[in-house]
């Protein structure tokens, strides 16, 4: 336990002497004061991702259906609560939607940092969407773009909390939390087959998280453009996180809905073949076959 504590105050010091002093509005907040919970459950995660799927290979998929409707419900509502509360909060404190700092609001601002601890503290929770992709077998969700944004936006939320808890911090959440009521509700409604049939609006999802990602640059450099004392290191390493996530989910966004059908599929059918509206029946088959992969 000795070394552990010195480890830890090592790391911490290390920060410290990277970021500069904390804010002091948030100290002994549950997590906050010693990165090493953060940095550790972020390992079991990737850890459960490589190990769950080596239990898994030989063994049936589990459903979870149940736990998956109590779950998506459970995330769904904390992001309900999330976006009515930075909502209030911020409109409470007169900010500046182009730039507002860290501290004129007084209360406010406070009201602002404790709805962005429940943010940060989601990313963890939200590490289970991946251990139920591992349980169910649904290993063609689990992408690099997907690990890469979960483990990463738990440990950069742990930093925004420590240095910058509130001002131009709240305008990403707020958008993130309505995605979220939209995301959740729709993964919650997908556990039912017989719902599927309703869910044509998946590419829509990915679509407005585009549009999130990219208003949150725009409203981050706003910030730049007109200074209110916002650390500016802050700013452009967010938007430099932003664009990264643009690329991932724009390449995510052509890969599963712009890919065109190849040439040898739209090949004139052998002689003899059932042709329906100018393709064969295997035609059919083989595109359904993709489209089914897809959905799973």
């Amino acid at each position: 336990m000795e070394h552990l504590k010195a480890f830890d105050d090592e790391i911490n010091a290390f920060l410290d002497n990277m970021f500069g002093p904390r804010d002091s509005r948030v100290r002994g907040w549950f997590m906050l004061d010693s990165y090493l919970p953060t940095f550790f459950l972020t390992v079991i995660y990737l850890l459960s991702i490589w190990l769950g799927n080596k239990y898994m290979k030989n063994r049936p998929a589990l459903s979870l259906r149940g736990i998956l409707t109590l779950y998506n419900l459970g995330i769904t509502v904390l992001s309900a609560y999330m976006l009515a509360e930075l909502i209030l909060s911020t409109w409470e404190g007169g900010y500046n939607l182009q730039c507002q700092d860290l501290t004129s609001a007084g209360e406010a601002d406070i009201r602002v940092a404790k709805v962005l601890w429940w943010y940060y503290f989601s990313k963890s929770v939200e590490f289970l969407d991946t251990i139920f992709f591992v349980l169910r077998k649904k290993n063609r969700q689990i992408t690099f773009l997907h690990v890469y944004h979960h483990a990463s936006m738990f440990n950069i939320w742990w930093c925004v909390l420590n240095w910058i808890p509130c001002g131009q911090s709240f305008f990403g959440p707020t958008l993130n939390s309505f995605i979220h009521i939209l995301m959740y509700s729709y993964y919650g409604l997908s556990v039912f087959p017989s719902m599927h049939k309703y869910l044509w609006w998946k590419k829509y999802l990915t679509q407005a998280q585009l549009v999130q990602f990219v208003l949150t640059i725009t409203h981050t450099m706003s910030a730049v453009v007109k200074p209110c004392g916002f650390p500016f290191g802050c700013l452009i390493f967010q938007s430099s996180y932003m664009l990264t996530l643009v690329i991932l989910f724009l390449n995510f966004y052509v890969q599963t809905y712009r890919k065109k059908p190849m040439k040898k599929d739209l090949q004139e059918p052998p002689a003899g073949k059932e042709v329906k509206n100018g393709f064969s029946k295997a035609y059919f088959t083989a595109a359904n076959g993709v489209m089914n992969k897809k959905a799973q």
